[in-house]
């Protein structure tokens, strides 16, 4: 097997969030969801552990309060569904809701220096969420730092709020 073959076992080529999930954002939370996936497809690192390798497809739902990762091979045999506890994110949800806010208020109508100050705070608990997230799947699903940091964006999208 070529390192081309066991690179593309070892990574998403689809990425669905649950419609019956999913809360209506706003225009600019609708963009970054919609460049979250499109970024995760582009270049990821998704390996689920105890198994052959894919590609995978994720199908992302939230089922009583708790994140379904439904993994299946790219022709749809299905892999495993792991239910993630939110219970872990509910402060980092909360907090980058709030700075979120901020932001979005800020491009509108602060300086440039304002908007830095609050995205580096955003950027930072991007991060932290990040880190958690791998820290929940680990010895589950292996990823790699910015595949996690686009799947809390499409997380964070499922807790939006109509």
């Amino acid at each position: 097997m070529t390192s081309t073959d066991d690179d593309n076992r070892k990574r998403l080529v689809s990425v669905t969030l649950d419609e019956a999930s999913l809360g209506r954002g706003n225009p600019d939370q609708e963009h970054e969801r919609a460049v979250a996936i499109w970024d995760i497809l582009e270049e990821n690192s998704f390996t689920v552990s105890n198994h052959e390798g894919g590609p995978y497809v994720l199908h992302l739902s939230l089922v009583e309060r708790k994140l379904l990762l439904d993994i299946r091979l790219a022709d749809e045999t299905p892999v495993v569904a792991h239910f993630l506890s939110l219970s872990p994110f509910r402060r980092v949800i909360k907090d980058y809701d709030l700075i979120c806010e901020s932001y979005y208020a800020a491009i509108r109508t602060a300086t440039p220096s304002q908007i830095e100050a609050i995205d580096m705070g955003r950027r930072g608990l991007h991060d932290e969420a990040s880190e958690l997230l791998r820290e929940r799947l680990a010895g589950k699903i292996d990823v790699d730092f910015d595949t996690a940091r686009r799947m809390f964006t499409l997380l964070f999208a499922l807790q939006w709020k109509g």
